[in-house]
């Protein structure tokens, strides 16, 4: 009884070991087995087109896969017998690579910009603020506003709340008012919402800057066209001095 209690007690202490070095840095490896790390007597193959071709032995797997060139790839460790199928990994891992790659590209995350303003803010600075909140909004994002006041300021609460309305009438194109202004100690404040969505206006940017981008291209051509229909030719030449000799 002794005995067991300590092999017992030994094998959950190895299990607690490898916790505490998973802690300390180190990992468990989340690639599936292939070729020879696969321990198994027999598997469910699938074949290189997705055609079933049924529980066979591991090692005729391995030899269909040296036959047809490929890696033998387990992709459903818990099944019984476990699914293993014939492919190229080398060439599947730089595929799901791109398609992650390609899906962090395309993630849109809605930032939320803030612009803050004065009751009796001059009109040029007004339009350089309203400027900015228009490019927020094109954008895709959000816009907080808020309106700082100071002072006797405090007790005109009035003038922030007629700033906010006009700020949002000036920009209803592009934007609504998400959160209606309110009062938060010494700001009053707003919250302005895109009407676009972010993907949608990221979509927009790339097509612009494709678009600006191949006119640039395209003006060099075409000042060398016409550098070309300017430039007189050899044989052009002499007629004119001839005429001019005349």
């Amino acid at each position: 009884m002794r005995r067991r209690g300590w092999s017992h007690n030994r094998r959950y202490a190895s299990v607690r070991q490898a916790v505490a070095w998973c802690y300390r840095g180190g990992s468990i490896s989340a690639e599936p087995r292939i070729n020879d790390r696969i321990r198994v007597p027999e598997v469910r193959l699938v074949g290189p087109s997705g055609e079933q071709v049924g529980i066979v032995p591991l090692a005729k797997a391995l030899e269909l896969a040296q036959e047809y060139d490929l890696d033998l790839v387990e992709v459903a460790a818990t099944a019984r017998p476990p699914v293993c199928k014939l492919m190229d990994y080398g060439k599947f891992k730089y595929e799901s690579a791109m398609k992650a790659r390609e899906a962090r590209k395309n993630q849109a995350h809605t930032v939320i910009k803030e612009m803050k303003l004065r009751p009796k803010i001059d009109p040029h600075d007004y339009d350089t603020k309203k400027g900015h909140v228009v490019r927020f909004l094109k954008q895709g994002d959000k816009v907080k506003i808020t309106i700082m006041f100071r002072g006797r300021e405090q007790s005109r609460p009035e003038l922030g709340f007629r700033l906010l309305q006009r700020l949002a009438e000036d920009v209803q194109d592009l934007g609504f008012v998400e959160s209606n202004p309110k009062q938060d100690g010494r700001n009053m404040i707003m919250v302005l919402g895109p009407h676009k969505k972010k993907t949608e206006a990221m979509a927009e940017a790339r097509e612009a800057q494709a678009a600006r981008k191949a006119e640039r291209q395209g003006q060099p051509a075409q000042a060398d066209e016409t550098a070309e229909v300017e430039q007189p030719t050899d044989a052009e030449q002499p007629a004119e001095a001839e005429r001019s000799a005349e």
